[in-house]
C-alpha cells in the first residue's frame, strides 16, 4: 500500500494542479448558486404569490424529490460520461432555470406550477453535478491527495451552505426577487466557465465496453456497496444518521421556540454555528486521518459530534444562557460532522474502482437520504406523544447508532493509509 505523503508535501502539489484549481473554483461558485437558489425560489413564492405554508412545503418537497428519484440514475450516467461534460451541462441548465425565474419576476412573477418545475429542474441537475464532482476528483488527482482534495471541496460546500441562503435572502430583501434569481444564475454561469476550462484528458472506464442497460449498471453499484464491508457500513451508518437526524431536527425546531422560548433570530443564530464548525472540520480532515488513522477518526468524530446534541434537551433558563450553549453545541456538531463527511468520502473513493465511482456515490446518497422523510415523521410523532424534551432526547440518542455501527465494523480499523 502506498504511504500517504505529509500535509506539507501533498497540499502544494494539489494546488499547483491547474485543473484541480478550476474544479475547485467551479464547484465553489456552483454550490453558492445552488444554495442561493434554495432560498430564492421559496422567497419568490412567498413574496410574489403570497404562498401559504402548504404551498411552500410542496415547493420545497418538489425541489428535494430528485435526491430520491434520480440519485441512482445519476450514478449510472456519470460512470458512462466525462464528469466535465456532466458538470457543464448541469451548470448551463441551472443557469437557464434561474435566469428564467428572474425574467418571469420582471413580468409579474411565475405561477406556482412554474416555480415547482424550476425547483425540480434545479434539484435534478444539482444531483447530477454533485455526483459528478465527487467522481471527477478521483479521475483528476492521485489517490494520495484525495483527503486534502475532498477537504477543499467540502470546505467550499460548507461555506456555500452558510453564505448562499444569506446572500439570496439579502438580495431579495434589499433589491428584488429578480435580482436574487439572477445572482444564482450568475454563479452557475461562472461555474460553467471555470469547469469548461479543464483540459486534462479524462479517462472514462465505463465507456471502454458496450453500454449495459441502466438498470443493470445501477444494480452493479448497489451490489458493490453491499459486498464491501467498509462501504456497506458507510451506507448503513449514513442511513441511521440521516433517519435520526431528521427526527432530531423536527423536534429541535419545535423545542427551541416553544420550550426555550427563543425568537426566530435566536434560532437562526444557533443553527448558523454549524457552518463555521463545518469549515473547521474540513481543515481537520486534511490532517487527523493521516495522523491517527481513518477508522479511529471516523468513530471518534461521529460519537463526539452526534453526542453533542444530547446536551440540547438538558437546556433550561433564559436566552442569555441557552443561546451561547446552543452555539457551542452546534459548532461542535458541525465540526465533527464535517470531519466524518470528508473522511468517509476519502475512504469511499479510495476503495471504489474508477468505473464505479459515480454509482457508489449515488448508492450511498440514496441509502442515506431515503429514510429521512420517515425520520421527520417519527420526530413529529415523538414530540406529540412524549413531549418536546423527551422526544428530542430519544431522537438524538438514536443518532449514536451511527458511530456504534462503524465501531463494530472493519471500517473502525482503517489506518493512516488507504
Amino acid at each position: 500500500m502506498p504511504t500517504s505523503p505529509s500535509p506539507s508535501s501533498s497540499a502544494p502539489s494539489l494546488w499547483r494542479d491547474r485543473d484541480f484549481r478550476r474544479l475547485w473554483a467551479g464547484q465553489t461558485v456552483s454550490q453558492l448558486g445552488e444554495h442561493t437558489g434554495l432560498m430564492v425560489l421559496p422567497l419568490i413564492a412567498v413574496l410574489t404569490l403570497d404562498a401559504d405554508a402548504g404551498q411552500l412545503g410542496a415547493l420545497r418537497a418538489v425541489g428535494q424529490a430528485p435526491v430520491l428519484l434520480l440519485s441512482l440514475l445519476a450514478g449510472a450516467w456519470v460512470d458512462r460520461w466525462r464528469t466535465r461534460t456532466v458538470m457543464v451541462v448541469a451548470d448551463a441548465g441551472r443557469a437557464l432555470a434561474l435566469g428564467g425565474a428572474a425574467v418571469a419576476c420582471l413580468f409579474g412573477g411565475p405561477g406556482l406550477p412554474t416555480l415547482c418545475a424550476l425547483a425540480f429542474a434545479v434539484g435534478a441537475l444539482s444531483v447530477f453535478f454533485d455526483v459528478a464532482y465527487q467522481a471527477s476528483l478521483v479521475r483528476l488527482v492521485d489517490r494520495t491527495l484525495l483527503v486534502p482534495g475532498n477537504s477543499a471541496l467540502e470546505g467550499s460546500r460548507s461555506a456555500a451552505q452558510i453564505g448562499g441562503p444569506a446572500l439570496g435572502g439579502a438580495l431579495v430583501s434589499a433589491l428584488s426577487a429578480a435580482a436574487g434569481a439572477a445572482s444564482g444564475a450568475g454563479f452557475f454561469a461562472l461555474s460553467f466557465l471555470s469547469i469548461r476550462r479543464m483540459r486534462r484528458d479524462e479517462p472514462v472506464p465505463g465507456r471502454a465496453r458496450r453500454a449495459a442497460p441502466v438498470g443493470r449498471r445501477i444494480r452493479e453499484g448497489v451490489r458493490f456497496v453491499a459486498g464491501d464491508a467498509s462501504l456497506r457500513t458507510v451506507g448503513l451508518a449514513s442511513a441511521a444518521f440521516q433517519f435520526f437526524l431528521a427526527a432530531t431536527m423536527t423536534c429541535y425546531l419545535l423545542f427551541l421556540p416553544r420550550a426555550l422560548h427563543l425568537s426566530g433570530a435566536a434560532v437562526g443564530l444557533a443553527l448558523a454555528a454549524t457552518g463555521p464548525g463545518a469549515l473547521l472540520g474540513s481543515l481537520l480532515a486534511a490532517r487527523l486521518p493521516r495522523r491517527f488513522g481513518h477508522g479511529p477518526v471516523l468513530v471518534t468524530a461521529a460519537a463526539v459530534g452526534d453526542g453533542a446534541l444530547l446536551c440540547v434537551p438538558a437546556l433550561h433558563g433564559p436566552s442569555g444562557v441557552t443561546v451561547p450553549a446552543l452555539l457551542a453545541v452546534n459548532f461542535v456538531f458541525g465540526t465533527f460532522g464535517q470531519l466524518v463527511n470528508v473522511t468517509v468520502m476519502a475512504v469511499r473513493q479510495a476503495v471504489t474502482p474508477d468505473g464505479l465511482q459515480g454509482r457508489v456515490a449515488a448508492t450511498i446518497t440514496f441509502a442515506g437520504m431515503g429514510l429521512a422523510p420517515l425520520g421527520s415523521l417519527l420526530g413529529g410523532l415523538l414530540a406529540q406523544e412524549w413531549g418536546l424534551r423527551t422526544g428530542l432526547l430519544v431522537a438524538a440518542s438514536g443518532m449514536l447508532l451511527s458511530p456504534v455501527l462503524m465501531g463494530l465494523s472493519p471500517l473502525a480499523r482503517l489506518g493512516r493509509s488507504l
